[in-house]
């Protein structure tokens, strides 16, 4: 069944003392409907063990639960639940206990004995090792993507084959370890731009899909649509599509049909699936209707075509262009949140969020002792405390390499900084 997306107004995040907090005020919650589902809401006083939490109705930065939607399986996580304070929940009594009701209709299944108990699932790889894979990928997938654009400007037909093996070894990276691949995104130059952004698109929508929780094999379809997505440019002569200013109208308008270029290439293409197709198609669709091709609207834009409008902007306007400088990572999320108001889905803008963080891996914050860091490595349950490598202070000077986990430190995120402000070269260590 596929997801349905619904709003829950919730309160407005008022603890200014926690950076990044500001960029959140509503918040969306995707949820599935069934005519099975019996959602009820209930007081926090009134929950019990056996109960299962379907919509917390609280942003995700109000508290640390890893999901918003799970079994009260211990008397702990009761416990958690209540620390919360006033208000209530929403709980699906055909998933767990009902209020006036001794036993769930459908109960989960009971957590394992030690004797019986399955092994635990085996630790993502360190860091340092995915990170290693993910530079020698990156630059694989461009190498792909080059000679993909190639064949087509030489008026050859491409076919998924050329990029199914390299589309698998980037969700594999994802799904061990997604802060090694992702940062590399940040990393383009101007000459290559096309060929990067298009890996960096790829990676970025493998994250989304997977923070959807989509089924694997849809994600390999996002993923190889993501890769191809703008196939089409190989159609746009260079003077235009590398012009180091900006495009007069008629240039624009020639621009612009890359997409429906884009949308015939993958029609020829055997193998291509329907997914991978509706992501080149929509990417530049918006949510009121004022994007391209079609000026499509609303629901009327495929739900890939949503995520890869939100993508596709995304590492856009983060990217560093010969006519345009990128913007922090957390300040482009905090417009794209802006811009959902019109443009984009706001329920997938939160997942998407959600997907990279706040403070996405890769990105440059300072911390109240005066010290910059980058972010390193997301901590899922708390996107205001990551992992940080802090490498510089702002009196002016270079410390000695410190990775350090916020939450179990006294420092804090006091918000986020441009390298170009510091003078600090983001392939120096994004790269290693």
């Amino acid at each position: 069944m596929r997801p349905v997306m619904t709003r829950s107004n919730v309160k407005p995040f008022t603890d200014s003392a926690r950076a990044g907090n500001y960029l959140f005020g509503t918040v969306f919650t995707p949820v599935c409907h069934s005519s099975s589902f019996m959602i009820k809401n209930v007081p926090l006083s009134k929950l019990r063990v056996g109960m299962f939490v379907h919509n917390l109705k609280r942003g995700w930065i109000e508290h640390d639960f890893l999901r918003n939607r799970f079994l009260i399986d211990s008397e702990k996580t009761l416990q958690k639940l209540l620390a919360l304070g006033e208000g209530e929940v929403s709980i699906d009594t055909e998933r767990g206990m009902d209020i006036d009701a001794d036993t769930p209709r459908n109960p989960q299944p009971p957590e394992p004995s030690k004797e019986t108990k399955k092994p635990s699932a085996p630790r993502p790889p360190r860091l340092g090792e995915e990170h290693r894979r993910a530079k020698k990928l990156h630059a694989e997938a461009n190498h792909i993507v080059r000679g993909m654009m190639g064949d087509v400007r030489m008026g050859k037909q491409i076919t998924v084959e050329q990029v199914e093996p390299v589309v698998e070894r980037i969700v594999d990276s994802i799904f061990r370890q997604q802060n090694a691949l992702l940062p590399l995104a940040q990393l383009k130059n101007h000459d290559d731009y096309t060929f990067q952004h298009s890996v960096s698109v790829c990676a970025l929508m493998t994250s989304f899909a997977r923070a959807l929780e989509l089924p694997r094999e849809i994600i390999r379809e996002i993923a190889t649509g993501a890769l191809l997505h703008d196939v089409g440019k190989a159609t746009i002569p260079d003077p235009i599509l590398n012009k180091p200013g900006k495009l007069t109208d008629a240039e624009f308008e020639q621009m612009k049909t890359h997409v429906v270029q884009s949308k015939i290439i993958l029609e020829a293409t055997p193998g291509i699936s329907p997914i991978a197709l509706s992501i080149a198609a929509q990417h530049h669709e918006r949510f009121d209707g004022s994007g391209y091709p079609n000026r499509l609207k609303g629901e009327a834009i495929d739900r890939y075509g949503q995520m890869a409008a939100i993508v596709d902007v995304y590492d856009a306007i983060t990217s560093e262009r010969c006519y345009h400088e990128g913007m922090p990572p957390t300040e482009a999320l905090r417009k794209m949140l802006e811009w959902s108001k019109f443009h984009f889905n706001p329920e997938l803008i939160q997942v998407f969020i959600r997907s990279v963080g706040i403070y996405p891996t890769g990105s440059l914050v300072r911390l109240e002792s005066g010290r910059l860091a980058i972010v390193d490595e997301q901590c899922p349950d708390n996107l205001t405390e990551p992992w940080v490598k802090i490498i510089f202070h702002t009196r002016g000077h270079y410390l000695k390499p410190e990775r350090v986990a916020l939450r179990h430190s006294q420092d804090r995120i006091a918000g986020y900084e441009d390298f170009r402000t510091w003078n600090i070269d983001p392939a120096q260590w994004l790269a290693q």
